[in-house]
């Protein structure tokens, strides 16, 4: 007679330790497709930076600078610069996808993750974020822990065919 080697305490052990790790998978895997979707440009490779640019992000609920000009092709490595008292984060996206992603940060407050298009900074400290536009015209960015967005936490970047400005620049 043979066994069965998973009897039905097991299976349920294993569903049971599973379930975390399927339902952050999702919400990984959704911003994963949204990088990959985004009309203007993906993950860009450290070997490829152009240039610097630094951001700094404040309590007030404000992105410094807030509007920054690129050129399509550039590969932007964002140094990104917490100097509040509070986490804060910056996030490439359509307007769309950072609405989106908002709402579901608002149902989830402190939720953990890492993409591509978004670095998390806590208070004082600092990150990076590396990205290539491949397209001209804009991309929003935005902070979307819960209440920022709304208080006004939001930028543009501008990818032009052309030269990009030197007054948003830190090399």
């Amino acid at each position: 007679m043979r066994q069965n080697f998973f009897s039905p305490v097991v299976l349920l052990a294993l569903a049971i330790i599973s379930c975390p790790v399927f339902a952050a998978g999702a919400h990984g895997d959704e911003h994963v497709k949204a990088a990959e979707r985004s009309i203007v440009g993906g993950p860009g490779q450290a070997a490829q930076v152009a240039r610097t640019v630094t951001v700094d992000m404040t309590d007030d609920m404000r992105f410094n600078p807030s509007q920054i000009t690129v050129k399509r092709g550039e590969t932007i490595r964002f140094v990104v610069k917490n100097s509040g008292k509070i986490k804060h984060e910056m996030v490439l996206g359509t307007t769309e996808e950072l609405k989106k992603h908002y709402d579901m940060m608002m149902k989830m407050p402190g939720m953990e993750h890492a993409e591509a298009n978004q670095v998390a900074v806590d208070p004082g400290k600092q990150g990076e974020l590396i990205w290539r536009f491949t397209r001209a015209g804009k991309v929003d960015f935005a902070c979307l822990q819960p209440g920022h967005y709304d208080a006004g936490m939001k930028g543009l970047v501008t990818v032009a065919g052309g030269k990009s400005t030197k007054t948003d620049v830190k090399r």
